[in-house]
């Protein structure tokens, strides 16, 4: 059955995006469901990550449209600020603070954006760590933390405002097999109990697939695969394989010279 416009979280339409005289990304045409958690896939340098700023509204795409809950991402930059308070990120980076303790770096996205009391907002905050598991965190330091702890903490701050869409950036990097585990856990659990819909922009290809319902494949300059895991896993397409098996040569080229940035 084919999804409505009220299904549909995420829409993008003839999209081509542009990097100063470069293309990075042609002819996307993507809708994301409603409650789906979909997956980016592709090699380095492929365009995820640009393909998430246009998501976000810091990139405006060259040709056709992006659409967020039936609504043009606006570039008026007050509205284009309203707009993000639906939106919550997760960097590769994680970004936290590291002068202030873990509940203070979830608050942060409350301090600016409501004015919520203090109190209020040191409850809320608790209330998000425990969702990740990490209420016993809250006054310790980034500095304390692991790898895989503080990219939990970075979801539970991504997650401070409620935003019904939610975006992951190479959530697995730097991670080891177990806390890889416990992220993909966590996004998937999350997703499916507050009624997220969830766009991960990953490489990881066999970590990210077991909770992904929509696998979406980019290579060579536009979208190679769109479809289910099950249906990428069986593809016989040359590409597709090479990108799976991680063979060095086969059509999608690796050099440095000709490699387009992301």
């Amino acid at each position: 059955m084919t999804p409505t416009t009220s299904d549909i979280a995420v829409q993008l339409s003839d999209v081509r995006l542009d990097r100063g005289r470069r293309t990075i990304l042609r002819d996307m045409t993507l809708p994301v469901p409603r409650g789906s958690i979909t997956t980016i896939l592709g090699p380095s340098g492929c365009g995820k990550s640009t393909l998430l700023s246009a998501l976000t509204g810091e990139l405006i795409p060259a040709a056709g449209s992006v659409r967020l809950f039936g609504k043009a991402i606006p570039q008026d930059r007050h509205a284009l600020l309203e707009m993000r308070k639906s939106l919550g990120v997760l960097l590769q980076g994680n970004g936290l603070l590291t002068d202030l303790t873990v509940a203070e770096n979830v608050m942060l996205p409350m301090r600016a954006n409501t004015q919520l009391p203090d109190a209020v907002m040191r409850q809320l905050a608790k209330l998000k760590l425990h969702a990740v598991g990490l209420l016993e965190a809250a006054e310790l330091f980034p500095r304390e933390l692991s790898g895989g702890m503080a990219r939990r903490v970075a979801l539970a701050r991504a997650l401070a405002l409620d935003p019904p869409l939610m975006l992951y950036d190479e959530p697995l990097t730097g991670l080891d097999p177990i806390a890889s585990g416990v992220i993909m856990s966590l996004i998937e659990r999350l997703n499916h109990s507050l009624g997220l819909t969830s766009v991960i922009v990953s490489h990881h290809v066999h970590e990210t697939l077991p909770i992904t319902d929509h696998a979406v494949v980019l290579a060579n300059g536009g979208m190679v695969f769109s479809g289910t895991p099950e249906q990428l896993r069986d593809s016989d397409d040359p590409l597709i394989r090479q990108f799976l098996n991680g063979e060095p040569d086969g059509p999608i080229a690796f050099d440095a010279t000709t490699q387009r940035v992301a």
